[in-house]
C-alpha cells in the first residue's frame, strides 16, 4: 500500500507542477499585455518574475516527485536530503492551502490538503528506513538461556 501512496503522490506532484507553471505563465502574460504595475515596478520585470517563480516551483515539485517515484520503485525510505525535500513540500502545501482558501475558495484548499496528506502519508509510511528492532521475549516465555538444560 505504501508504494501506491508514494506513486500517487509523485503523479499528483507532477500534475501540480505543470498546473502551477501554467498559472504563472498566464499571470506573466496578463501583466505584460495589460502593462500592469505595482508600486511603479516595470511590467516586464513583474512578468519575468512570475515566469521565473513558476519555473522554480515546477522544478521543486518535480524533484519532490522524483524522490517519491524512487521511493516507490525501490520500496525504501528516501535519504536525508529526500526527506528534507518532502518535508519542505509538505510545508509549502500548508502555506499554499492557507493562501488559496481566501483567493480561490474551499475546493482549492481541499485539493492542497489532499496533496499535503499524500506527501505526509508517504513520509510516515516509510519512516526513517531503519529496520524495526526485534521484539523482546515476554516474561512468561522461555528465552534462549532458560531453555538450555541445566
Amino acid at each position: 500500500m505504501r508504494r501506491g501512496v508514494a506513486a500517487t503522490a509523485a503523479v499528483v506532484l507532477v500534475l501540480e507542477a505543470f498546473g502551477l507553471a501554467f498559472i504563472n505563465w498566464v499571470m506573466g502574460l496578463a501583466v505584460r499585455h495589460q502593462s500592469m504595475s505595482l508600486a511603479g515596478l516595470d511590467p516586464a520585470a513583474m512578468a519575468a518574475g512570475a515566469w521565473v517563480a513558476g519555473g522554480l516551483i515546477a522544478v521543486f515539485l518535480i524533484s519532490c516527485a522524483v524522490v517519491l517515484a524512487r521511493t516507490a520503485h525501490h520500496d525504501r525510505a528516501p535519504g536525508r536530503l529526500g526527506r528534507l525535500l518532502l518535508i519542505s513540500a509538505a510545508v509549502l502545501h500548508v502555506v499554499l492551502g492557507a493562501a488559496v482558501v481566501g483567493l480561490v475558495g474551499w475546493p482549492a484548499y481541499a485539493l492542497m490538503m489532499v496533496i499535503f496528506a499524500l506527501v505526509v502519508l508517504s513520509l510516515f509510511m516509510y519512516g526513517t528506513g531503519a529496520p524495526a528492532p526485534a521484539p523482546a521475549p515476554a516474561d512468561d516465555e522461555p528465552g534462549p538461556a532458560a531453555s538450555a538444560p541445566a
